[in-house]
């Protein structure tokens, strides 16, 4: 078993640290207060190719695997950006991956190119105000008539819509119907944004702020039914494959910001003094932060699983398994890192010139998605240890 990076992971590696020290954590801060999108951090790591790396040669990218994201996820949190990278990129590559994975030929090569290169983005329309953990139970409708279909109903915690050049939406094409599961009748639509009968307002937050979440509004709007992505009705089976990869970087941002922040607090317990000694030298402080490094580093490993078994093989049940996994034991190491870390400096740590108060912020959105903590226990405990279902 081979613990080592590639010599191509290596310098995906070294590009993500060159990018991070342009894009450091002094400019997350700025643009978190100002609320403002970081278009020109998205800009760079497009023209790096980070966006591409999934895509296939054909279409501009590099045609690698999910290994090689994870890494570069993992970077570019790392390297000064904590949270901040995590929910532009991850964004930019749900569209590439669903639509590489789903799409028609016409599909392919009329999104990936410029996607591949972050010329173009796509959101993400799935959760909606009374289906969040339960995405089976989205109520969004689109009502067939003739070679389209009208959509009406409405999509909550929407991110990045406003800048985004196209929007996959999960609706519903048949209502649930009794003796059915309810993950029938639910389809996929790759679909051009802007459009005039799609409205959204802007959801205030309590961290992430450099992308805007929102209340989206759908009313009548008509679309080709060459806008559906992979078959009719069978959408949720499709979204399934894009699920577990979305777990998995989440795994690997939270590696990354985890490992920023403790490196910043022993930086600190390094230099600050207290009665004539480094405040590291004491076990109150060097303790927490030895534990949270040790398993901050077991979750790592954990996420390079993941992503080697969905590479081998993205439909084995292991791979699934793995992905949820992966997620819970990399946040739960991340939160305990991040806190330890804000603890270390004491006050201090409560100020937003050390940057620390923003990572704890951003470990705490890592807990709730793309699922709950306790949604991936409820996976682990019913699905990989055979336990009745508990919910």
């Amino acid at each position: 078993m081979d613990f080592d990076l590639t010599l191509e992971q290596q310098m995906m590696v070294e590009t993500a640290e060159q990018i991070s020290a342009r894009f450091d954590p002094e400019y997350w801060r700025e643009k978190d207060e100002e609320g403002a999108y970081p278009a020109d951090f998205l800009a760079e790591i497009g023209a790096q190719g980070f966006f591409g790396l999934p895509v296939p040669e054909e279409f501009g990218g590099m045609g690698l695997g999910l290994t090689e994201l994870a890494v570069a996820m993992e970077g570019l949190c790392r390297g000064g950006g904590g949270g901040g990278p995590a929910l532009g990129y991850l964004f930019g590559l749900l569209g590439n991956l669903s639509i590489l994975h789903h799409g028609n030929d016409e599909q392919k090569a009329r999104y990936l190119p410029d996607m591949a290169t972050g010329a173009k983005m796509c959101a993400f329309g799935l959760s909606e105000p009374d289906a969040g953990t339960n995405s089976m139970n989205i109520t969004t409708f689109a009502r067939r008539e003739g070679d389209e279909f009208v959509i009406n109903g409405g999509k909550w915690f929407i991110t990045n819509i406003e800048n985004s050049d196209a929007i996959l939406l999960v609706a519903r094409t048949e209502k649930p119907a009794e003796g059915k599961s309810n993950a029938a009748g639910i389809s996929l639509f790759l679909i051009d944004l802007p459009q005039t009968a799609i409205t959204y307002t802007p959801i205030p937050k309590h961290g992430f702020n450099y992308y805007k979440s929102n209340t989206v509004f759908i009313e009548e709007l008509r679309v080709h039914k060459s806008c559906l992505l992979g078959r009719e009705g069978k959408g949720f089976y499709s979204l399934l494959g894009t699920l577990n990869p979305e777990r998995v970087l989440i795994a690997a941002a939270a590696v990354g910001t985890a490992r920023l922040a403790l490196s910043r607090a022993v930086e600190y317990a390094n230099e600050r003094s207290v009665f004539g000694a480094p405040i590291g030298s004491h076990q109150g402080v060097q303790h927490p932060l030895a534990g949270a490094h040790a398993k901050v580093e077991a979750a790592w490993l954990a996420v390079l699983k993941a992503a080697t078994l969905n590479d081998r093989n993205p439909a084995d049940k292991l791979a699934g398994d793995m992905a949820n996994m992966a997620k819970y034991t990399a946040v739960e190491a991340c939160i305990e890192a991040c806190y330890h870390s804000m603890q270390t400096y004491g006050g201090a740590g409560f100020a937003r010139e050390y940057h620390q108060e923003r990572w704890w912020r951003e470990a705490q959105l890592y807990r709730l998605a793309p699922l709950t903590q306790q949604m991936t226990l409820n996976y682990i405990g019913e699905h990989v240890l055979g336990l009745p279902k508990s919910y």
